[in-house]
This record gives C-alpha cells, sequence and structure tokens, in this order.
C-alpha cells in the first residue's frame, strides 16, 4: 500500500502545463543544444586541421590527422563527458540540482572559448592544449546531462513528463544542425573571400592561411548560447523533490513552488519526515540492489549499446559519404570547399533524420510510452543497417548513393525516434530523489564508454581491408560493411534489454521509484550508510 503523496509533489504532478515549463525547457534545452553543438562540430574540422598541421610535402593526398591524433581529438571530449557524468551526477544529488548546475554551465562556456585558442603553433602544441581544453569542455558537458534530465523531471507533470524532458533533448538535434550551418557559413565566407586552387592543382595554396581561423571560430562559436542562459539557470530556484525528499526542508519546498505554481501549498514537515523514514539506503546496499539493480542494469547497458552505433555513425559520417563518393576525393578539393561540403552533408542528414526523429518522440512518448518506442527504435536501426550492409556494394555503385543516404537518414531518424531519446528520459524517472542524478550519470557514462568505444574503434574498424586503401597511418580493418554489421548486432542487443527498465509512462515520479510504497518488515535487507 502505498504512502500519502505530499502535497507540494502533487500539486507539480496535476499542474496544467503552464509558461514556467516552457521556461525550463528553454533553460535546460540550451544547454543541451551546446553540448550538442561542442561534441560534433569538432568532427566537421578534423580533415581542415589534418591539412593545416600534418600537410606531408610531395603527397598525392593532403595532410590527416595521424590515427593516435585524430582519436585523442574525436574522443578525450568523451573520457571528460564521462568522468563528467559520475561525478556532477554524484554531486547533484550531494548539494542540490541548482548549486551544480551553474558550475557545469560555466566550465562549458570557459573551455569552448579556449579549445578555439589552443596555444602555439607546432602541430604538438595545438593538438595538445586542443585535447587538453576539449576534455574540461566534456567534463562540464557530461554534468549537464543527468542535472538537465533530473531538473525537467522533477518539475514536470506526470502527463506530460515524458515529453518536457524529451523537448529538452530534443535541443540536441538543433545544436547539431546548428554546427553544420555555422561551418557553412563561416567556409562559404572564407571560401568568397580567398579563391583557393584544389590540392592536385597547388598543394600549398589549397590551404589559405586564414584557414586556421576558420576552425578557431567553429569552436569558440559554442560557447554563444550557452552565456546566453547562465543568468536563468541561476534564477530557477531548486526542484521540490530535492528540497522535500532529499534536504527534507518541507517549507522551503513549498514556498518555492508556491511562487513557481502561483498557488498556496501547504507545508507538511511530519509527512516529508514519515516519506524519507527509512529510505536511506544507499548506491551499493543490498536494498538498493533488490529494488533497482535491474533497472539500472537494462538503463545503463540499453545506452551503452544505443551509443556504440550512434556515436560511430555520427562522428564519422563523413568519411562514409566518401566512400559512397557522395564528396568528392580530398585531392580534388581546396581545404575550404572540403569543409563545405562535409558540413552540408551533416547538415542534410541533421535536418532530414535527426531533428524530426527527436520531435516525433517529443509528440508520442506519453501517448505510446517509453518502452514500444525505445523497442521500435532499436528493431529499425538494426533492419536498416542490415539493409545498408547486406548490399552495400549495390549503394555504393554509381547512380545508387543517394538511396544509400536516405536508408542512413531513416537509420538517425529511428534512433532519435526511439532510444537517443528515450535512454536519456527513462532512467530521470525510475530511481528515488536522492539517487536520481547519480543513476543518470552512471546511466549516461555507460552511454558515453559505448561511444568511446564507438568513436575510437570505428576509426580504423572501418578501414579498408586492402593494406593499399587505408587512411595514411592506419591498418586494415573490417570495413564499412562488416562494421554496419558489428553495429546492427549492438542494436538486436540493445532491444532484448529494453525489457529490464520498467514502463513510467503516466505514473508519477514517487510511483515510479517506489518512495511512497510502505517499508515491508522482515525483508532481510541490510541497511547501509548511503554513498
Amino acid at each position: 500500500m502505498g504512502k500519502e503523496q505530499l502535497q507540494v509533489l502533487n500539486a507539480l504532478d496535476v499542474a496544467k502545463t503552464q509558461l514556467y515549463h516552457f521556461t525550463a525547457i528553454l533553460i535546460a534545452g540550451m544547454g543541451f543544444f551546446t553540448d550538442a553543438y561542442d561534441l560534433f562540430c569538432i568532427s566537421l574540422v578534423t580533415k581542415l586541421l589534418g591539412r593545416i598541421y600534418y600537410y606531408r610535402p610531395g603527397s598525392l593526398d593532403p595532410g590527416s590527422l595521424p590515427p593516435n591524433i585524430a582519436a585523442a581529438v574525436n574522443g578525450v571530449a568523451f573520457c571528460g563527458t564521462l568522468s563528467g557524468q559520475l561525478f556532477f551526477g554524484w554531486l547533484g544529488d550531494k548539494m542540490g540540482r541548482k548549486r551544480v548546475y551553474g558550475m557545469t554551465l560555466m566550465m562549458m562556456v570557459l573551455c569552448s572559448l579556449a579549445s578555439g585558442l589552443s596555444f602555439g603553433h607546432s602541430p604538438t602544441g595545438v593538438m595538445t592544449t586542443l585535447c587538453f581544453f576539449r576534455f574540461w569542455l566534456g567534463f562540464g558537458i557530461g554534468g549537464d546531462y543527468p542535472l538537465s534530465a533530473t531538473i525537467m523531471s522533477e518539475y514536470a507533470n506526470k502527463r506530460t513528463r515524458g515529453a518536457f524532458i524529451a523537448a529538452v533533448f530534443a535541443m540536441q538535434g538543433f545544436g547539431i544542425l546548428t554546427g553544420g550551418i555555422v561551418t557553412l557559413i563561416i567556409s562559404a565566407a572564407f571560401r568568397a573571400r580567398f579563391d583557393t586552387p584544389t590540392y592536385q592543382d597547388n598543394p600549398i595554396a589549397s590551404t589559405p592561411e586564414h584557414a586556421d581561423y576558420v576552425w578557431r571560430i567553429i569552436l569558440m562559436f559554442g560557447a554563444i548560447p550557452a552565456l546566453m542562459t547562465y543568468y536563468w539557470r541561476m534564477k530557477m530556484p531548486e526542484t521540490a523533490r530535492y528540497t522535500a525528499l532529499v534536504a527534507k526542508n518541507a517549507k522551503q519546498a513549498a514556498s518555492d513552488m508556491s511562487k513557481v505554481l502561483q498557488v498556496e501549498i501547504v507545508e507538511e514537515p511530519d509527512k516529508v519526515e514519515e516519506l524519507t523514514r527509512d529510505k536511506d539506503f544507499g548506491l551499493f546496499s543490498r536494498e538498493f540492489l533488490h529494488r533497482h539493480g535491474v533497472h539500472l542494469l537494462g538503463s545503463a547497458t540499453c545506452w551503452f549499446l544505443l551509443d556504440i552505433a550512434f556515436y560511430s555513425q555520427n562522428l564519422f559520417q563523413k568519411d562514409i559519404f566518401t566512400a559512397i563518393n557522395w564528396i568528392p576525393k580530398a585531392r580534388t578539393m581546396s581545404a575550404l570547399e572540403e569543409l563545405f561540403r562535409i558540413s552540408r552533408a551533416q547538415t542534410l542528414i541533421a535536418l532530414c533524420g535527426t531533428v524530426p526523429g527527436y520531435w516525433f518522440t517529443v509528440a508520442f512518448i506519453d501517448i505510446v510510452g517509453r518502452r514500444k518506442i525505445q523497442s521500435l527504435g532499436f528493431l529499425m536501426m538494426t533492419v536498416f543497417m542490415l539493409g545498408l550492409a547486406l548490399p552495400y556494394h549495390h549503394w555504393t555503385t554509381p547512380g545508387n548513393h543517394i538511396g544509400f543516404v536516405v536508408m542512413y537518414a531513416f537509420t538517425f531518424f529511428f534512433a532519435n525516434f526511439g532510444p537517443n531519446s528515450t535512454t536519456f528520459i527513462v532512467p530521470a524517472e525510475i530511481f528515488p530523489a536522492r539517487l536520481r542524478s547519480t543513476c543518470h550519470g552512471i546511466s549516461a557514462a555507460a552511454g558515453k564508454a559505448g561511444a568511446i568505444i564507438g568513436s575510437f574503434g570505428f576509426l580504423y574498424a572501418a578501414q579498408n581491408k586492402d593494406k593499399t586503401k587505408t587512411d595514411h597511418g592506419y591498418p586494415p580493418g573490417i570495413g564499412v560493411r562488416n562494421s554496419l554489421f558489428v553495429l546492427a548486432a549492438c542494436n538486436f542487443l540493445g532491444l532484448l534489454f529494453t525489457y529490464l527498465v520498467p514502463e513510467s509512462k503516466g505514473k508519477s515520479l514517487e510511483e515510479c521509484s517506489g518512495e511512497n510504497e510502505e517499508e515491508e518488515t522482515g525483508s532481510g535487507h541490510t541497511r547501509t550508510v548511503p554513498v
């Protein structure tokens, strides 16, 4: 039998959709907009970095980043993100969501700017400082995952909570799209100003000296949207669920939400004491393992498997486009033309497959449910990746390239109208308030571990089996076709693990996490000190 809900939490659960909901979506969503821009824009400029800093005199092809440098530049932000998700997720449960939220945003602003400044002129100096600042940029971005999801889930009503959290995450699509558009504009402006020949016509002149400004401007632009929302993040009150159920301050929770909801809410200190009594089990306790162990395994594993597939595609889609001849050979373009074409390809994919998928999730998640959307997404991603892999040679022949791109876009659509959204939403709903941010951080960190595997591994795995056809400095791999088979297998496993996670549609957070349930006597579970 469940205990009676606190009035302040019930008021949030049954509140009609109003201005403060949209304000919270915008404030939290702009953080995710910045996260996506910062994480994905690096994939656009890696070819340009190779041309500028690793030019090889006499080579038939433009310079490219050595394998170890490319892996570091692409992957170091993910290492920082993983660390930040674990640290700030834990800190958000200890210090409160609001206090930690400002720290992460300011770190993102400072490190975005510093990434573009990257000190020195030598390749080693520039790459070292770029990797250093991108690690700490990732660390700040990592904190945004558990905090944004937790804050939005704790502010939302239970009828449309999924759509609100999904809307925050959907800003990631606009971040990716904006990254492509900003790169298009900057590369087009520099191309118009500096008329440069192709590499095969004039290797040195094909990369103008001013190209060094291009990638710096692109990376530094990420600081602008984050800086714009800092003031409003600091104005948000702490969530009532943290204040009441974790800090156990009934008076402050009632006062804060009375102002937000513009209704009179009664303080209930006795009920807060009753609801939180004997609920102090920690993350590493038997009680947590019994209640939520399988749920954490399911949410973390699904996110891990999803991100192996999702990030290996996103970060290196330019290489896939080259493989199917959608982007010409590098030697037939100047540095700025290559950047323009790569960004145009990513912008089209974001516009056609990425952004629509996110908003389909917003529209249907509270109607269809989390589990069904995640299952459908994993299933369709498996089908489309097999559809790309099985007749791969057909897709790479002249005349069939557009078909490949359409299939590729559908894969992205069902990733975003599916597990890429739901793996972010569900961990913010199914765990108790005092461990919610921590458990979301753990699930998100598992996802970034998958992203690291995808981004590092795909650099090598997608190389041609023929040693003479691999990129400079890389050993032979299993090829794009076999890589797609591996990714399809990851998606199918994700479909199976989806059924370890409970459905949370239409339930209050306390119903989802079991916080309102009466304690069973004689259960034999050992209580431990909270972590």
